[in-house]
């Protein structure tokens, strides 16, 4: 038995496009690192701003009213009464205070057309047209095996 060696080829392409897929990886992780490193000095700049009355949602979705605050700890009046302390990281965001949003919004009278008083438009969704009974459930098409 004899071996023979080939030797493998090469695609021939320059050493650049060995190195572009290298350079596409390093460039997402630079920039995914970025976005991140901005995201931290924000959620920072967030919790540094913490002041009594300010009112805030927590990473867990706990809604309160900063009572006081820390170095590294944060008090929360989450009802008439109660008061939750937690790390200051457990912030996520602050509420912005809207006056108009705590009064209820008073809604319009709807319209109401005399002439079309006595009729009622109900659509015709699931009613079969032939025979007017209402479907119970959508028919499936058939399969290969059936007839």
């Amino acid at each position: 038995m004899q071996l023979l060696a080939v030797p493998m080829a090469s695609s021939g392409g320059s050493g650049i496009t060995l190195l572009l897929p290298l350079i596409l990886i390093v460039g997402m992780i630079w920039f995914m690192s970025r976005t991140q490193r901005k995201q931290r000095a924000r959620q920072a700049e967030t919790v540094a701003a913490l002041t009594p009355g300010t009112k805030v949602i927590t990473t867990s979705g706990l809604v309160g009213i900063v009572e006081e605050t820390d170095d590294e700890y944060v008090t929360l009046e989450i009802s008439e009464g109660v008061l939750v302390q937690l790390v200051k990281a457990a912030v996520g965001r602050v509420v912005p205070d809207d006056d108009a949003a705590d009064e209820p919004v008073e809604a319009d009278e709807p319209v109401i057309d005399e002439t079309a008083k006595d009729t009622v438009d109900v659509p015709q969704a699931g009613k079969d047209k032939a025979d007017g009974k209402v479907q119970d459930a959508p028919k499936l098409p058939p399969t290969h095996t059936e007839n």
